[in-house]
């Protein structure tokens, strides 16, 4: 075990590769990641961790690094669209969990970004698994509101956030009404309260108090729902239930300054259209196509496609999915959007927009389409060169690049698998061999 945790110790702390000049990667199958068809025999380059082109007829710069790609796909880098890594290590060991906090006095101010761990052994899985970015969410413990969220990048660097405080997070819906006290009243209750205490707090910062033991709002959570009600900071809202969706569009009604973003929406295709209306992206739930919860009892696979088809931005993410393989599985169910467009009576996604909604969609949710998710010119260069179609399962990435480095294509897991992959006898098990 020494000499493994050693391995992961040196894996982690391999200094980054220096950014090569200008890269340009030709004769691939590109999947620029912004809805287009794939564009066969394509160009990508990149220059200094940004992409400068994409597509065909691209003219290869003079003295740049050129990688053959003929017979591959080179596709935008996965987004994660709702995550908790860098926040948990393991399930069911409670040292190893960042992602809640039950019995603090602070919710709205926690602020997840320094607790992101860049070593923790499931990014470099998941980056193995084409994943350059995540949404990393923290989760509810004693109110509504679990805190601020971070964008990461999965690049086997020491700095991992790409943007800290990227959002407030909040449960409404059965969960957030068992944190208000058991019911969807006491949800949206608490959540306007909280609201207006926040603006008493603006209103007059010096008489508002929050430092005593029984507040209901601390000055730290004040501050963060300010930003919320200023639209600086983006409002993601848990609902699945077309009613509950129909109370958060009303919310902008009521604070003209807020950004909400609906996650889950397991009914958002029956009001798909006030959605559209509204502006509001939906990073949605994979495929829920089963009643799991009294809030999804109209809950079906065709929900992405019917909510894209009334105009509505909509991403994949893994709520109420299982995780175990890993959050890379967003792909799968991408793949799964466009088999159903093959099936009479469902409605599913093309290609391009399918891979969309793994990419761009989920940057685009919370304002970052122009920093990441796509190909497009001017992003940041995360580049996954696969050996086949990215929704196809059988296909893997060959190279990775985030913010144009070049990462390792190792992770813990292969490491395993290497070490034990030939049994051989000796003095001592491997567990202690160097």
């Amino acid at each position: 075990m020494k000499a493994l945790l050693l391995g992961v110790a040196a894996l982690v702390a391999l200094p980054a590769p220096i950014v090569a000049q200008t890269v340009a990667i030709t004769g691939g199958t590109v999947a620029i990641g912004d809805g287009s068809a794939p564009i066969a025999n394509g160009t990508v380059v990149f220059r200094d961790g940004r992409i400068v082109a994409a597509g065909q007829g691209v003219a290869v710069p003079a003295g740049a690094r050129v990688i053959d790609a003929r017979g591959k796909w080179v596709a935008a880098g996965l987004v994660a669209g709702f995550s908790d890594l860098g926040l948990l290590d393991a399930n069911g060991v409670e040292e190893s969990n960042d992602t809640s906090a039950r019995t603090s006095p602070f919710a709205a101010g926690i602020d997840i970004a320094p607790a992101i761990n860049p070593a923790a052994v499931m990014i470099g899985n998941e980056r193995l698994g084409g994943v350059t970015r995540a949404i990393v969410t923290p989760s509810t413990g004693g109110s509504i509101f679990a805190g601020q969220g971070a964008v990461i990048d999965l690049g086997n660097d020491p700095d991992p956030v790409t943007r800290p405080r990227a959002f407030q997070f909040v449960e409404l819906g059965e969960d957030g009404a068992q944190a208000a006290g058991g019911s969807r009243p006491a949800a949206y209750a608490m959540l306007r309260d909280a609201f207006a205490q926040a603006q008493d707090f603006r209103r007059n910062p010096a008489s508002f108090g929050g430092r005593e033991k029984d507040s209901l709002l601390k000055r730290g959570d004040a501050t963060a729902l300010l930003d919320v009600l200023d639209g600086k900071t983006r409002l993601l809202v848990h609902a699945e239930r077309a009613s509950d969706i129909r109370s958060v569009l009303t919310l902008k009604k009521d604070y003209p300054g807020i950004d909400p973003v609906l996650i889950g929406a397991a009914e958002g295709w029956m009001v798909a259209r006030d959605i559209a209306a509204a502006r509001v992206p939906v990073i949605a739930g994979a495929l829920a196509d089963l009643p799991a919860k009294f809030e999804m009892l109209a809950a079906t696979e065709s929900n992405v496609g019917r909510m894209e088809a009334a105009g509505v931005t909509v991403a994949l993410s893994t709520v109420g999915a299982n995780t175990a393989p890993g959050d890379h599985v967003v792909r799968q169910y991408a793949g799964n959007l466009v088999a159903i467009s093959k099936i009479p009576g469902s409605s599913g996604l093309d290609w391009g927009h399918a891979f969309a909604t793994i990419s761009s969609g989920p940057a685009e949710a919370i304002g970052m389409g122009g920093e990441i998710g796509s190909l497009r010119p001017g992003r940041r260069a995360d580049v996954v060169l696969w050996d086949g179609d990215p929704l196809e399962l059988s296909s893997a990435p060959v190279a990775i690049y985030i913010d144009g480095r070049e990462q390792p294509m190792t992770s813990r897991q292969t490491m395993l698998r290497d070490r034990y992959s030939t049994p051989s006898e000796g003095d001592l098990p491997k567990a202690y061999e160097r």
